[in-house]
């Protein structure tokens, strides 16, 4: 499988074309590229949520802790007072970055479900649901946002199965396979309490007319 470092590289190269190249389409505005950037950036290490790998599995957790002290700021700013504010913040970061990042490695197998088409398709739908309706940005933003993360995972998972496959000895590695795939065939009950958080996704999405708009107009200029 590709390393960390290799994810990270090869997402944020991927992340910067495809902002930069959605901003020349006119897709979305300039300074929207750079969240576009940084969605495909953290897209492309997500996957590795699950990974034994120390460095992985810190950052990202790092991010996310990040992602909802901010988030958990704008929604209660004008609810609490600035001292309950602060201490709701270092709450939410100290409680995602250190204790659930430890419930989370103790229970998570690597390369299970957070390695699968399943996995990429809700973290774009929580994306978009959390872009839309924390963020407040438009529906075609939001889905933007959406697609930029599941764009990075798809990164990911195509990476690991181009290490898989070792070009010089001419052979096929026994992870082949294990990164792309639908769903997590071990563990089948994540795989349906994936589904069932889709499901109840659904309502808080943006309108769907946005996402066949957007990826109409997107796919207009290669076709």
């Amino acid at each position: 499988m590709a390393n960390f470092r290799t994810h990270l590289s090869v997402a944020t190269v991927a992340g910067v074309l495809v902002g930069l190249g959605g901003r020349q389409m006119s897709l979305w505005p300039t300074l929207e590229a750079v969240p576009i950037t940084v969605l495909i950036a953290f897209g492309g290490i997500l996957p590795d949520i699950d990974s034994d790998n120390s460095h992985a599995v810190r950052l990202v957790f790092t991010l996310l802790a990040a992602l909802a002290t901010v988030s958990g700021a704008l929604m209660f700013q004008e609810q609490l007072a600035p001292g309950m504010l602060l201490m709701l913040c270092a709450v939410l970061f100290l409680g995602i970055r250190y204790v659930l990042s430890a419930v989370f490695k103790h229970f998570s197998v690597h390369r299970g479900i957070w390695h699968s088409l399943l996995a990429t398709l809700l973290g774009s739908l929580l994306t978009a649901c959390a872009s839309y309706q924390f963020f407040l940005e438009s529906a075609w933003m939001a889905w933007a946002h959406g697609l930029a993360l599941g764009f990075g995972m798809m990164v990911h998972l195509l990476l690991d199965e181009c290490y898989s496959v070792d070009l010089v000895g001419i052979r096929v590695k026994r992870s082949f396979g294990t990164a792309l795939k639908f769903f997590d065939y071990r563990e089948p009950l994540n795989s349906l309490l994936m589904l069932l958080l889709m499901s109840a996704l659904i309502p808080w999405l943006p309108p769907w007319s946005a996402l066949t708009q957007l990826v109409s107009q997107g796919m207009g200029y290669w076709f």
